[in-house]
């Protein structure tokens, strides 16, 4: 399937493919007005059950190509990002979409790549992760990465077997979204579409999180990571496409 710009009316094609696998993902409830300044522009907050979300997510790349080339000793890494969800209405109706706060991952040419063509917001440190398996099924999950001399971690572990995301949850609120907003230095929006089957996930009967929130994402998020998520979930991930941006003329 491919897109169309709005712009000039040419597809649109894949920058990067690569396999999402075993995302970790930590959902705490956040007051609006701690995202006002964050909003790209012609994008609004997207609500669940009249509350607002963000999610730190810790997941693997795997088999990563860009532009269908896999550059050597950058294919396979950590990521971990703290992001949260908005919509914009386009003419085929509401494109749910994530913005992110901030990336976290290993590489200093994928943090350059990603600042150059998306202006997102990567930052490089040394990451790893750990995964605890019992006979094919996800026991844990830990991911883990260093600021200033400090560990930081995410930690889940899992309960039960995988199944499908239930609908209308809130794991399906989380999970189910399909744009990334960003934006831009002259304060316009990129748009950009991200594509993958639906997941199934794990339910998580522990989680834990050491994150210096402060020197990462600023003061006004420290008190958020000082208490227990309002949910947690284990997806199994899957083959994923990114397509190149299009800006947004609003």
């Amino acid at each position: 399937m491919s897109l169309v710009s709005a712009a000039n009316s040419s597809p649109v094609r894949v920058f990067l493919t690569a396999e999402w696998r075993y995302l970790a993902m930590l959902n705490y409830e956040i007051e609006p007005t701690a995202l006002a300044s964050l909003i790209p522009a012609g994008t609004e907050l997207d609500f669940w059950n009249g509350k607002t979300y963000v999610s730190l997510v810790g997941f693997l790349f795997q088999k990563t190509r860009i532009g269908g080339i896999s550059i050597p000793f950058h294919s396979n890494f950590e990521e971990v990002n703290l992001r949260f969800y908005v919509r914009r209405k386009a003419d085929d109706g509401w494109r749910r979409g994530v913005v992110f706060i901030n990336e976290l991952v290993p590489k200093r040419a994928i943090a350059f790549v990603a600042r150059k063509f998306y202006n997102e917001n990567y930052v490089a440190l040394p990451m790893a992760h750990h995964l605890e398996t019992d006979r094919e099924e996800i026991k844990s999950v830990s991911y883990f990465w260093r600021l200033n001399g400090q560990e930081n971690f995410l930690k889940v572990m899992t309960c039960g077997h995988s199944r499908p995301l239930l609908g209308g949850s809130l794991g399906e609120f989380i999970a189910e979204h399909y744009w990334g907003y960003a934006k831009q230095r002259d304060g316009t929006t990129m748009e950009y579409r991200v594509e993958h089957p639906r997941w199934r996930i794990w339910e998580i009967q522990a989680a834990e999180c050491h994150c210096d929130a402060a020197n990462l994402y600023g003061k006004n998020f420290r008190v958020f990571f000082n208490h227990s998520p309002a949910s947690a979930f284990l997806a199994d991930g899957s083959e994923v496409k990114v397509y190149q941006g299009v800006k947004l003329t609003v």
